[in-house]
C-alpha cells in the first residue's frame, strides 16, 4: 500500500461542543465524506529530550518549532506497519515528513539501538533532527478517537474530529491497550481544518454563523502541562525537602 509520505499545509484547531459537532456535520454531508477508516484509534509515542526542551519550546509558541513521533493506527504488532513522524510548523504552515516501517524497526531505530532500515531523504532528516537534539527517549503516550473526512470533489481539504483524548507516562508501547489520564473535557472535541490553501466558502459560513473560531490546543502541550510539569514540579520539591531546603 502506498502512503503520502509529505505534507504541506494549514492546521487550523477549534475546540467544538458536541451539539456543534453534529451541527457542523450536518452541514458538511453534501459536500465531505467519512474516509475509507471510518472511526480510528490513533496511538502515538513523542520523544524529547531528557529536560521536555522540545515540548517547553513548543508551548512558548515560537515562529518556528518542530516534534518528533511515532504513530500507528491501530494496536501495533510486532512487524506492522507505524509511521515515523517528524513535523515542524514555520509561520502557521505544518510541513510534515513521514516514514512507514515496521513497528519493531521504527521503535529501535528512534531509541537509538539500530540504524533506519531504509536510506531515504526523509530518514536522513530524521537522523539529522536526532542528531541536533542528542539522546531522545520516549516521553508521552497519547491516543485519540478519530473521525476524518474528505472533500467529495477532490480537492485536499479535510476535516478531522478527535475526541476520548488520553495520555499516560508509563507502558510506552503502541501494542499495549489504550487507557490514561484525560486532558479534554469531554462535552468538547477538538475539530481540526487541514488544507493547503483557503477554506471553501460554505465551511466558513458555518464557522461564522455558528460564531466557532480557531483555538490553540496543542495535545502533546497540554499532556506536558497537565501531567508531565506538575509530576516535575512536585519532585523536584519532595527532593529539596529531603536535602532540608525549604521552598
Amino acid at each position: 500500500m502506498k502512503f503520502q509520505t509529505v505534507f504541506k499545509r494549514y492546521e487550523l484547531k477549534y475546540l467544538v461542543t458536541r451539539e456543534q459537532q453534529q451541527a457542523i456535520l450536518s452541514a458538511m454531508e453534501p459536500y465531505m465524506q467519512l474516509d475509507a477508516y471510518g472511526e480510528t484509534i490513533i496511538r502515538n509515542i513523542y520523544f524529547d529530550t531528557d529536560n521536555y526542551r522540545l515540548i517547553r519550546r513548543s508551548i512558548e509558541r515560537p515562529m518556528y518549532k518542530e516534534k518528533l513521533r511515532i504513530r500507528s493506527y491501530s494496536q501495533a504488532e510486532q512487524f506492522s506497519t507505524v509511521f515515523v513522524e517528524l513535523k515542524k510548523k514555520f509561520n502557521s504552515i505544518v510541513y510534515k515528513r513521514r516514514l512507514p516501517l515496521p513497528h519493531q524497526h521504527a521503535m529501535n531505530w528512534i531509541k537509538g539501538s539500530a540504524d533506519c532500515p531504509v536510506d531515504t531523504q526523509i530518514s536522513r532528516e530524521i537522523d539529522y533532527f536526532r542528531n541536533f537534539y542528542g539522546k531522545l527517549k520516549p516521553s508521552v503516550f497519547l491516543s485519540y478517537r478519530r473521525f476524518a473526512y474528505f472533500d467529495k470533489s477532490g480537492t485536499d481539504f479535510r476535516v478531522t474530529f478527535d475526541d476520548q483524548i488520553l495520555c499516560r507516562q508509563e507502558d510506552l508501547n503502541l501494542s499495549s491497550p489504550v487507557y490514561g489520564e484525560p486532558i479534554l473535557d469531554p462535552e468538547l472535541v477538538l475539530m481540526e481544518i487541514k488544507c493547503s490553501g483557503g477554506i471553501p466558502l460554505w465551511m466558513t459560513k458555518v464557522l461564522s454563523s455558528m460564531k466557532i473560531y480557531k483555538a490553540s490546543f496543542s495535545k502533546y502541550g497540554t499532556a506536558y502541562e497537565n501531567l508531565i510539569f506538575n509530576k516535575t514540579y512536585l519532585t523536584a520539591i519532595k527532593e529539596t525537602t529531603n536535602y532540608g531546603i525549604t521552598l
